[in-house]
């Protein structure tokens, strides 16, 4: 481990050194040093998570897919969003965008007496160490993510943005980051304030992240892969997570007039549901369990939403946007009940 620490502090630092440095001084913007250097640390390891899916997770999809492939330009709009958000670019839009108000925020909490509560200091000697405090965040981070996940099913106008991430019918290992930008924006600033509220140090963080969206990668692959009965309430399964994509079920409760589990039929008007559904852990099946949304059925549903392939009472189907832009605004008017 060590080795491999090593050899990913010389790559950022000769990437930094090479390529960022220039940059930065011959835009004027020599006072980011600092950030430029931490930029390159999160460019590497958005280029080693894409080539660990290339190397890895697209053989095991060719291995055993649960489908064949049939939409490959959906594909693609995939792996746009997944370079815009593994290799800084969506990072690099809030730095210049929200993190100046974010700055601001904390200082203010600062100057009114606020602390970072350590969670590595409850026990010393033993939370201080390195994997542990990792694991102990990894645990806690899971553990908010499980119930911003719930949230973005909740509530409506949360809804209306997270129903692009779950519009794709052909889930593949790029889905991961198919999600609305306004959507990971209020995504990602609840897990930055958790992480000024807990004092994650920079590089865990960084760890934390890159773990998480590894294995995303991996839940959202179109692999017929589970785990096993104990494996699958260990880590959360490409199976476990495609249940939760599935039409019909995994992201939406039935009313009193649909039954659990409504076969989708492609024509037929949908029945009434609301917004509700299973399985939406982000690594550990846990939360699921511990709050009653697991479900650990052995299957392989279509993924979408009912709205795409059953019309409403007015016989329309609705429209998520094909290309990248499309879909982001679409995103907006659906937020503001216009789409």
């Amino acid at each position: 481990m060590e080795f491999l620490s090593t050899l990913f502090d010389n790559a950022q630092q000769w990437l930094f050194e090479q390529l960022l440095q220039p940059l930065l001084f011959n835009l004027g913007l020599a006072s980011y040093l600092e950030d430029g250097y931490t930029a390159a640390g999160w460019f590497l390891v958005g280029c080693l998570q894409i080539l660990i899916m290339v190397l890895v997770i697209a053989p095991l999809q060719r291995w055993r897919p649960v489908e064949a492939v049939t939409d490959r330009h959906a594909i693609r709009v995939d792996m746009l969003y997944t370079f815009i958000h593994r290799l800084g670019l969506f990072r690099l839009a809030l730095f210049f965008s929200i993190d100046p108000l974010w700055d601001m925020v904390v200082g203010a909490l600062r100057v009114r007496g606020f602390e970072t509560w350590h969670l590595d200091a409850l026990w010393p000697g033993v939370t201080d160490l390195g994997w542990v405090s990792l694991l102990i965040y990894l645990v806690v981070f899971d553990f908010v993510a499980y119930w911003i996940h719930r949230g973005q099913h909740q509530f409506v106008w949360w809804w209306r943005l997270h129903a692009l991430h779950h519009s794709q019918q052909q889930m593949t290992m790029w889905s991961d980051n198919r999600n609305h930008l306004l959507d990971d924006l209020v995504h990602d600033s609840i897990l930055v304030f958790v992480a000024v509220l807990i004092g994650v140090a920079p590089s865990q963080f960084v760890a934390i992240v890159a773990i998480t969206q590894l294995s995303e990668s991996l839940q959202h692959a179109n692999l017929r892969l589970w785990f096993g009965r104990l494996g699958e309430r260990l880590w959360i399964s490409p199976r476990f997570h495609r249940r939760h994509h599935a039409i019909g079920i995994g992201h939406e409760s039935p009313a009193a007039s649909a039954a659990p589990n409504t076969a989708v039929k492609v024509g037929e008007a949908a029945p009434r549901t609301r917004l509700g559904g299973c399985n939406f852990g982000v690594l550990l099946p846990w939360w699921d369990m511990l709050f009653g949304t697991a479900n650990f059925e052995l299957r392989y549903d279509p993924t979408g939403i009912r709205d795409q392939v059953q019309p409403n009472r007015q016989g329309q189907l609705r429209d998520y946007g094909r290309g990248f832009w499309s879909q982001q605004w679409r995103g907006l008017l659906r937020l503001l009940g216009r789409a």
